[in-house]
Protein backbone atom coordinates (compact mmCIF):
# COMPACT_ATOMS: atom_id res chain seq x y z
CA UNK A 1 0.00 0.00 0.00
CA UNK A 2 1.71 3.35 -0.79
CA UNK A 3 2.36 5.83 1.72
CA UNK A 4 -0.27 9.01 1.74
CA UNK A 5 1.46 12.35 1.06
CA UNK A 6 0.18 14.55 3.94
CA UNK A 7 0.27 18.40 3.92
CA UNK A 8 0.52 20.30 7.14
CA UNK A 9 -0.56 24.01 6.11
CA UNK A 10 0.43 26.40 9.04
CA UNK A 11 -0.98 29.57 8.73
CA UNK A 12 -3.43 31.45 10.93
CA UNK A 13 -5.50 33.12 7.60
CA UNK A 14 -6.74 36.31 8.25
CA UNK A 15 -9.35 36.11 10.93
CA UNK A 16 -12.82 36.89 10.69
CA UNK A 17 -12.84 36.79 6.64
CA UNK A 18 -14.22 33.51 5.61
CA UNK A 19 -13.83 34.69 1.81
CA UNK A 20 -10.34 34.76 2.38
CA UNK A 21 -9.50 31.76 4.64
CA UNK A 22 -10.92 29.72 1.33
CA UNK A 23 -8.93 31.66 -0.82
CA UNK A 24 -5.75 30.68 1.09
CA UNK A 25 -6.85 27.44 1.34
CA UNK A 26 -7.64 26.83 -2.45
CA UNK A 27 -3.74 28.23 -3.15
CA UNK A 28 -2.61 25.71 -0.27
CA UNK A 29 -4.55 22.91 -1.79
CA UNK A 30 -2.88 23.81 -5.00
CA UNK A 31 0.51 23.84 -3.92
CA UNK A 32 0.23 20.61 -1.97
CA UNK A 33 -1.71 18.62 -4.98
CA UNK A 34 1.51 19.60 -6.78
CA UNK A 35 4.00 18.34 -4.81
CA UNK A 36 1.75 14.92 -4.61
CA UNK A 37 0.10 15.44 -1.53
CA UNK A 38 -3.47 13.10 -1.36
CA UNK A 39 -4.06 15.17 2.19
CA UNK A 40 -4.28 18.37 3.06
CA UNK A 41 -4.70 19.28 7.16
CA UNK A 42 -5.24 23.32 8.33
CA UNK A 43 -5.32 24.61 11.49
CA UNK A 44 -7.51 25.01 14.01
CA UNK A 45 -10.92 27.10 13.40
CA UNK A 46 -8.69 28.19 10.04
CA UNK A 47 -11.92 29.23 8.43
CA UNK A 48 -13.00 31.73 10.63
CA UNK A 49 -10.34 32.87 13.14
CA UNK A 50 -9.71 31.67 16.59
CA UNK A 51 -9.66 34.61 18.81
CA UNK A 52 -12.58 36.29 17.41
CA UNK A 53 -14.75 36.61 20.52
CA UNK A 54 -18.54 36.63 19.44
CA UNK A 55 -17.55 36.27 15.34
CA UNK A 56 -17.55 32.73 17.02
CA UNK A 57 -21.04 32.70 16.73
CA UNK A 58 -22.04 35.70 14.19
CA UNK A 59 -20.10 33.13 11.58
CA UNK A 60 -20.80 29.60 12.70
CA UNK A 61 -22.33 26.97 10.08
CA UNK A 62 -24.17 23.36 10.21
CA UNK A 63 -21.64 20.90 8.97
CA UNK A 64 -23.18 21.13 5.81
CA UNK A 65 -23.20 24.82 5.32
CA UNK A 66 -21.69 27.12 2.52
CA UNK A 67 -18.50 27.03 3.46
CA UNK A 68 -18.10 22.69 3.59
CA UNK A 69 -19.75 23.43 0.21
CA UNK A 70 -16.81 25.73 -0.93
CA UNK A 71 -14.15 23.73 0.53
CA UNK A 72 -15.25 20.69 -1.28
CA UNK A 73 -15.27 22.44 -4.46
CA UNK A 74 -11.33 23.11 -3.40
CA UNK A 75 -11.26 19.37 -2.74
CA UNK A 76 -12.58 18.32 -6.27
CA UNK A 77 -10.85 21.10 -7.83
CA UNK A 78 -7.12 20.01 -6.88
CA UNK A 79 -8.26 15.75 -6.45
CA UNK A 80 -7.31 16.49 -2.70
CA UNK A 81 -8.17 15.78 0.74
CA UNK A 82 -9.19 18.65 2.87
CA UNK A 83 -9.10 18.79 6.71
CA UNK A 84 -10.65 22.63 7.79
CA UNK A 85 -11.30 23.63 11.45
CA UNK A 86 -14.47 26.12 11.86
CA UNK A 87 -17.25 26.49 14.14
CA UNK A 88 -20.21 24.05 13.66
CA UNK A 89 -23.40 25.49 14.13
CA UNK A 90 -26.19 22.66 15.25
CA UNK A 91 -29.48 24.31 16.80
CA UNK A 92 -28.58 26.80 19.50
CA UNK A 93 -25.11 25.24 20.41
CA UNK A 94 -21.47 25.95 18.65
CA UNK A 95 -18.95 23.53 18.34
CA UNK A 96 -15.53 23.79 17.76
CA UNK A 97 -15.38 21.60 15.17
CA UNK A 98 -12.75 19.72 12.43
CA UNK A 99 -14.11 18.51 9.36
CA UNK A 100 -12.42 16.20 6.39
CA UNK A 101 -13.31 16.30 2.76
CA UNK A 102 -12.40 13.72 0.51
CA UNK A 103 -10.46 14.20 -2.68
CA UNK A 104 -14.18 13.90 -4.65
CA UNK A 105 -15.91 16.71 -2.55
CA UNK A 106 -17.29 13.99 -0.06
CA UNK A 107 -18.02 15.11 3.55
CA UNK A 108 -16.44 12.17 5.04
CA UNK A 109 -15.81 13.12 8.87
CA UNK A 110 -17.29 15.86 11.33
CA UNK A 111 -15.73 16.11 14.86
CA UNK A 112 -16.35 18.58 17.20
CA UNK A 113 -13.84 19.17 20.41
CA UNK A 114 -14.25 16.91 23.32
CA UNK A 115 -12.12 18.91 26.06
CA UNK A 116 -12.08 22.99 26.04
CA UNK A 117 -9.11 24.76 26.82
CA UNK A 118 -9.17 27.51 28.83
CA UNK A 119 -11.86 30.04 29.52
CA UNK A 120 -11.97 31.48 26.15
CA UNK A 121 -13.59 28.68 24.41
CA UNK A 122 -15.07 27.35 27.36
CA UNK A 123 -17.35 30.84 26.74
CA UNK A 124 -18.27 30.38 23.34
CA UNK A 125 -17.86 26.48 22.51
CA UNK A 126 -20.08 23.53 23.59
CA UNK A 127 -17.64 20.75 24.42
CA UNK A 128 -17.94 17.43 21.65
CA UNK A 129 -19.18 14.34 23.39
CA UNK A 130 -18.46 11.43 20.70
CA UNK A 131 -14.22 10.62 21.47
CA UNK A 132 -13.32 8.61 18.16
CA UNK A 133 -14.13 9.59 15.24
CA UNK A 134 -12.78 8.01 11.69
CA UNK A 135 -12.98 7.59 7.63
CA UNK A 136 -11.27 5.59 5.56
CA UNK A 137 -8.51 7.80 3.38
CA UNK A 138 -6.08 6.93 1.09
CA UNK A 139 -5.68 3.33 2.26
CA UNK A 140 -5.57 3.99 5.89
CA UNK A 141 -7.89 4.87 8.98
CA UNK A 142 -7.66 8.59 9.83
CA UNK A 143 -9.26 10.19 13.13
CA UNK A 144 -9.83 13.38 14.17
CA UNK A 145 -8.96 15.66 17.25
CA UNK A 146 -8.47 18.85 18.09
CA UNK A 147 -5.55 20.87 19.65
CA UNK A 148 -6.18 20.17 23.87
CA UNK A 149 -7.71 16.87 22.94
CA UNK A 150 -4.32 15.44 22.04
CA UNK A 151 -2.91 16.63 25.13
CA UNK A 152 -4.80 13.69 27.00
CA UNK A 153 -3.37 10.19 26.26
CA UNK A 154 -6.85 8.52 26.85
CA UNK A 155 -7.65 10.31 23.82
CA UNK A 156 -4.98 9.15 21.48
CA UNK A 157 -4.91 5.63 23.07
CA UNK A 158 -8.58 5.38 22.24
CA UNK A 159 -7.65 6.25 18.83
CA UNK A 160 -5.40 3.61 18.75
CA UNK A 161 -7.81 0.53 19.88
CA UNK A 162 -10.52 1.77 17.46
CA UNK A 163 -7.59 1.14 14.81
CA UNK A 164 -6.78 4.78 13.73
CA UNK A 165 -3.54 4.90 12.13
CA UNK A 166 -3.01 8.78 11.21
CA UNK A 167 -4.40 10.87 13.45
CA UNK A 168 -5.04 14.64 12.14
CA UNK A 169 -5.27 17.47 14.69
CA UNK A 170 -6.37 20.99 13.67
CA UNK A 171 -4.47 22.72 16.17
CA UNK A 172 -4.03 26.71 18.23
CA UNK A 173 -1.28 26.09 20.33
CA UNK A 174 -0.24 28.76 22.29
CA UNK A 175 3.20 29.98 23.75
CA UNK A 176 4.97 29.25 26.13
CA UNK A 177 3.54 25.62 25.28
CA UNK A 178 6.20 25.08 22.64
CA UNK A 179 6.75 21.45 24.61
CA UNK A 180 3.65 20.33 23.15
CA UNK A 181 4.66 20.44 19.71
CA UNK A 182 8.32 19.63 20.41
CA UNK A 183 8.06 16.98 22.88
CA UNK A 184 4.32 15.58 23.68
CA UNK A 185 3.38 14.88 19.98
CA UNK A 186 6.32 12.53 19.18
CA UNK A 187 5.88 10.72 22.22
CA UNK A 188 2.02 10.11 21.49
CA UNK A 189 2.66 8.95 18.36
CA UNK A 190 5.12 6.35 19.56
CA UNK A 191 3.07 5.00 22.62
CA UNK A 192 -0.12 4.59 20.84
CA UNK A 193 1.80 3.78 17.61
CA UNK A 194 0.14 5.65 14.77
CA UNK A 195 1.20 9.01 12.67
CA UNK A 196 -0.01 12.30 13.83
CA UNK A 197 -0.43 15.23 11.72
CA UNK A 198 -0.56 18.18 14.22
CA UNK A 199 -1.45 21.83 11.82
CA UNK A 200 -0.97 24.98 13.98
CA UNK A 201 -1.69 28.53 14.05
CA UNK A 202 1.36 30.98 13.80
CA UNK A 203 1.81 34.13 15.51
CA UNK A 204 0.04 36.79 17.14
CA UNK A 205 -3.80 37.13 17.13
CA UNK A 206 -5.59 38.88 19.63
CA UNK A 207 -4.25 37.87 23.37
CA UNK A 208 -2.60 34.79 22.16
CA UNK A 209 0.20 34.06 20.50
CA UNK A 210 0.10 30.89 18.21
CA UNK A 211 3.32 28.53 18.15
CA UNK A 212 3.85 27.51 14.69
CA UNK A 213 6.26 23.79 14.84
CA UNK A 214 3.31 22.21 13.06
CA UNK A 215 4.74 18.68 12.44
CA UNK A 216 3.68 15.03 11.69
CA UNK A 217 5.07 12.24 14.07
CA UNK A 218 5.93 8.58 13.61
CA UNK A 219 4.93 5.63 15.61
CA UNK A 220 8.97 5.37 16.11
CA UNK A 221 8.93 9.05 18.05
CA UNK A 222 10.38 11.10 15.34
CA UNK A 223 8.92 13.89 13.42
CA UNK A 224 8.95 13.30 9.23
CA UNK A 225 8.80 17.06 8.83
CA UNK A 226 8.45 20.30 11.06
CA UNK A 227 7.42 24.00 10.66
CA UNK A 228 9.33 26.57 12.20
CA UNK A 229 8.13 28.49 15.04
CA UNK A 230 7.46 31.97 13.35
CA UNK A 231 5.52 32.59 10.03
CA UNK A 232 3.19 30.58 7.57
CA UNK A 233 4.46 27.67 6.09
CA UNK A 234 3.19 24.13 4.20
CA UNK A 235 5.36 21.62 5.50
CA UNK A 236 4.86 17.72 3.65
CA UNK A 237 5.85 13.91 5.19
CA UNK A 238 4.47 10.49 4.00
CA UNK A 239 2.29 8.69 6.11
CA UNK A 240 3.64 5.42 5.76
CA UNK A 241 1.38 1.62 6.52
CA UNK A 242 4.03 -0.67 5.72
CA UNK A 243 6.49 1.52 7.91
CA UNK A 244 3.32 1.88 10.87
CA UNK A 245 2.48 -2.06 10.78
CA UNK A 246 6.24 -3.01 11.04
CA UNK A 247 6.73 -0.78 14.00
CA UNK A 248 3.21 -1.78 15.50
CA UNK A 249 4.39 -5.18 15.13
CA UNK A 250 7.97 -4.86 16.92
CA UNK A 251 6.47 -2.54 19.61
CA UNK A 252 4.42 -4.29 22.24
CA UNK A 253 2.93 -1.37 23.91
CA UNK A 254 -0.68 -1.98 22.38
CA UNK A 255 -0.38 -5.57 22.71
CA UNK A 256 1.05 -5.67 26.58
CA UNK A 257 -1.62 -3.77 28.16
CA UNK A 258 -4.14 -5.28 30.62
CA UNK A 259 -6.67 -3.35 30.97
CA UNK A 260 -8.49 -5.41 33.42
CA UNK A 261 -6.00 -3.36 36.03
CA UNK A 262 -6.90 0.21 34.69
CA UNK A 263 -10.51 0.30 35.89
CA UNK A 264 -9.97 3.00 38.35
CA UNK A 265 -8.88 5.36 35.64
CA UNK A 266 -12.52 5.88 35.11
CA UNK A 267 -14.20 5.87 38.48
Amino acid sequence: MPPLRTALLQSSGTPGDIAKNLEILDAHAADAAAAGAGLLVSPEMFLTGYAIGDGIHRLAEPADGASAQAVAGIARRHGIAVVYGYPERDGEQVYNAAQLIGPDGTRLANYRKTHLFGCFEQEWFTAGDEPVVQAELGGLRVGLLICYDVEFPENVRAHALAGTELLLVPTALMNPFQFVAEKLLPVRAFESQMYIAYANRTGPEGEFDFAGLSCLAGPDGIARTRAGSHGDDLVLADADPDFLAASRAANPYLSDRRPALYGSLTR
